[in-house]
């Protein structure tokens, strides 16, 4: 299940890793996405670092890690056509997965209907 966190990222658990995305209302704030630029697979980060950093017509802003681990893989293509996060935030658009220190720090996000209460 989708995890929210108050910075506008979301989490998907998968196995052993999540993947990691701004959501929909991140990147309709962002207006047009020119440059994204990820971190290297084998990363260790650590809650709240700075690791992507995302430029649009409007503004150039950070994406902080939402948990401590390692970046595992990322997303070539948006690298390629950062244009994606405006398209497709949620699915196509992930950043980067991570292979978490603890899992369980995942249990302090909220789920969907939080984040919609949230951003409301």
């Amino acid at each position: 299940m989708m995890k929210f966190t108050e910075e506008h990222e979301w989490l998907l658990p998968e196995g052993d890793t999540v993947t990691v995305g701004i959501t929909a209302y991140a990147a309709e704030q962002l207006g047009d996405v020119v440059f994204v630029e990820l971190p290297e697979p084998g990363t260790e980060v650590t809650k709240d670092e700075e690791i992507v950093v995302i430029e649009s017509v409007k503004a150039a802003s950070d994406i902080m890690a939402p948990i401590d681990g390692e970046i595992v893989e990322i997303n070539e293509a948006l690298v390629e056509n950062p244009a994606l996060v405006g398209e497709d935030p949620q699915g196509e658009a992930w950043f980067f997965k991570m292979k978490p220190a603890d899992m369980s720090e995942l249990d302090g996000f909220m789920d969907e209907a939080a984040y919609k209460d949230f951003i409301d």
